[in-house]
């Protein structure tokens, strides 16, 4: 199988698309009459570029390429703000020559092209950016970072889509928490992986190597080495602090657990006395602002298949007498197989925050089948939301609303609260 990887090819770049790169096409051959699509990085649309075809097998119905040199810039074209993201770098920063205005614009486009092509629906769009980024020009918002060690013992991260260790001097996205630990400063063991953790409530951070507690420069192996984090959150005016694991999950931008969380309340409305399914629920985050809102008379159905996640969870809502734990898969759980009393029968409204690949089909389903008025989606990849909402739309639910956040500058991601009603 033949394979054009490495050539050098001039290209005029077309619309963006979702998974961080625009659309172009190779000029028209004989067996080819379209021309073949290229999906390139590091452009912008109307851009004139010459790029280095990345993955690029004649029988591949599609290739992939780098702008390495740009001919006719767009004006939304800004000197990068991670240079070490740029072509053949780090995955993790695919937007950052793009102005801030420009990359949610570009989110927004791919929201509503996804909700069009996958949904059928038409609906105009905007990213709303979260309190303090343009301040900070898109940087320092990450209160996680993992990264791993090169066989010379530097951190760095992973090339994209390759296994290849880059090392860096700095990763711009870290909090200033993060920056502060001298990650890149020092000498590592080679091929251990490092994660960093600064929860936004200005607690001292963490470092973990190989899921390990690190302190004063080596493994704290003691029984009782610190191994969790507390996170503060203030939702509707009330403070609810949380402790989770310092690998467990936890939205990772420094704004993102209390904007999503005000969110969702406001997309539920008014819900006191009701009986609301937390599905997908990780540590709680959702669970305790819902359980204010629905009062003593109401009631929250947590459900977490994730074991790590179910444990911090136990702990942050056990003085909650209206909430009641399911530990299981999301479908096992709703389908009544996981135990005796794992069996969910009726639900006023629902609110899920699915993994990146979606709820599916069958989740999808069993939720509309406890027909509740109300489904409040999270939702952090644009094509399973769309996808989900059209299964959605099978059993009588219409989108009626959708908030865009962009949680994840300089990179192609997005976050999306959708609120669907039962017709």
């Amino acid at each position: 199988m033949a394979s054009a990887a490495g050539e050098l090819v001039e290209l005029e770049v077309g619309p963006v698309a979702h998974g961080g790169h625009c659309v172009a096409r190779l000029a028209p051959t004989d067996d080819r009459p379209g021309g073949r699509v290229v999906f390139v990085r590091h452009s912008l649309p109307g851009e004139r570029v010459v790029v280095r075809l990345t993955d690029a097998d004649s029988d591949a119905s599609f290739w992939r390429a780098d702008a390495v040199e740009v001919l006719e810039a767009s004006p939304d074209r800004v000197p990068s703000a991670w240079p070490a993201a740029g072509p053949g770098g780090v995955g993790g920063g695919e937007l950052a020559h793009v102005a801030l205005p420009a990359q949610r614009a570009w989110k927004a486009a791919v929201v509503a092209e996804q909700l069009q092509r996958l949904a059928r629906l038409e609906r105009d769009v905007v990213v709303e950016a979260a309190p303090g980024d343009d301040e900070q020009g898109g940087l320092g918002w990450r209160t996680r970072i993992d990264l791993v060690v090169d066989a010379e013992g530097r951190a760095g991260m992973r090339g994209f889509r390759s296994h290849d260790i880059h090392p860096l001097t700095a990763m711009p996205l870290a909090s200033e928490a993060i920056a502060g630990l001298g990650l890149f400063d020092r000498t590592w063991r080679p091929g251990v992986r490092i994660e960093a953790v600064a929860p936004a409530d200005d607690q001292a951070p963490m470092i973990l190597v190989d899921g390990v507690p690190f302190a004063g420069g080596r493994a704290d192996t003691r029984p009782n080495a610190r191994t969790s984090v507390r996170e503060r959150v203030v939702v509707a005016g009330r403070e609810h602090t949380y402790r989770v694991a310092a690998d467990g999950f936890w939205q990772v931008h420094r704004e993102a657990p209390g904007l999503l969380a005000d969110a969702v309340l406001a997309a539920l409305g008014e819900v006191e006395g009701a009986t609301v399914l937390d599905l997908y629920a990780g540590a709680g985050l959702f669970t305790l602002p819902l359980a204010d809102a629905v009062g003593p008379t109401g009631e929250v159905v947590l459900v977490e298949g994730d074991e790590r996640a179910v444990r911090d969870a136990r702990r942050n809502v056990h003085d909650r007498p209206n909430v009641e734990l399911h530990h299981g898969e999301v479908a096992r759980v709703l389908e009544g197989t996981v135990d005796a009393d794992s069996d969910v029968v009726h639900a006023d409204a629902v609110v899920l925050d699915p993994p990146r690949s979606g709820a599916g089909r069958a989740v999808v389903g069993s939720i509309a089948a406890l027909r509740p008025d109300r489904v409040v989606y999270v939702a952090c990849d644009p094509a399973a939301l769309a996808r989900d909402l059209s299964y959605f739309a099978g059993h009588g639910y219409d989108l009626a609303g959708l908030r865009a956040f962009d949680l994840f500058p300089m990179t192609h991601h997005v976050e999306c609260v959708a609120v669907l009603d039962r017709g």
